[in-house]
């Protein structure tokens, strides 16, 4: 099986650009054969807001624009594909991923449970989890600061996943997260696909490095601390 992990950052308030320059790389891994796409946490938007009136003419709904031209790709090439963004619901704003499934159909919208500080300056947090069935692998869906939720790890610890979708937008700390994404997974043990941006947003630095491990916690590509790109490798 062949999976991708799309490294991207957004041009900010422009999500129509964001939109197009992100279908280009998913369409990039796609053409190189990968089933399962994942791209980073609040792919469209951009990830540091002051407020819910400063993103909420950007936030869309579930079957909105970028689920609309993910969902082509998807139908296209027979792949999942998850995607995170800033999705608008009954008047609420949430930290949300699309998750498209090979017949272009929107199969969830899982919703970030445990927000970073950075979250809840704009978003309502989710309540429950998602792991899905691709026929070839049940796979569960985290956003980043979810790693550091227990409920989460246990969430992991007693389904087992074969694989984690791991969108995020995690931020440069000065030292290599691959050790605490170890220890914050375990005991689990599966493919791990993590998706991340990279360079700055406002004044918040993110550390880039997406990468892709084996069932057996070996590193099988990892992408530069800058700089788009797409990672795959087969598992």
């Amino acid at each position: 099986m062949r999976v991708a992990a799309i490294q991207f950052k957004p041009p900010k308030f422009r999500p129509a650009d964001a939109r197009s320059a992100l279908a280009s790389l998913v369409t990039e891994a796609a053409d190189d054969g990968a089933t399962v796409i994942v791209c980073p946490e609040m792919a469209i938007h951009g990830y540091v807001w002051p407020s819910a009136d400063a993103i909420r003419p950007l936030a869309e709904p579930a079957d909105g624009p970028t689920f609309a031209m993910f969902s082509r790709i998807a139908r296209r090439y027979g792949s999942w594909i998850t995607v995170g963004f800033a999705e608008s619901f009954e008047g609420l704003l949430y930290n949300s991923a699309l998750v498209i499934g090979p017949d272009g159909s929107l199969v969830t919208t899982y919703r970030k449970v445990m927000l970073y500080l950075l979250d809840e300056q704009w978003a309502e947090p989710g309540n429950r989890r998602v792991a899905i069935d691709t026929g070839a692998a049940v796979s569960a869906v985290g956003i980043c600061m979810d790693l550091n939720d227990e409920g989460f790890r246990r969430f992991l610890g007693e389904h087992q996943p074969q694989q984690l979708w791991f969108l995020t937008n995690w931020i440069e700390e000065g030292f290599d997260v691959l050790q605490y994404w170890r220890q914050r997974t375990f005991p689990w043990s599966g493919v791990m696909i993590a998706a991340n941006t990279w360079g700055m947003d406002g004044e918040v630095e993110f550390s880039g490095r997406s990468l892709i491990w084996s069932d057996g916690g070996d590193v099988l590509c990892r992408a530069p601390r800058q700089g788009n790109c797409v990672l795959v490798a087969d598992v």
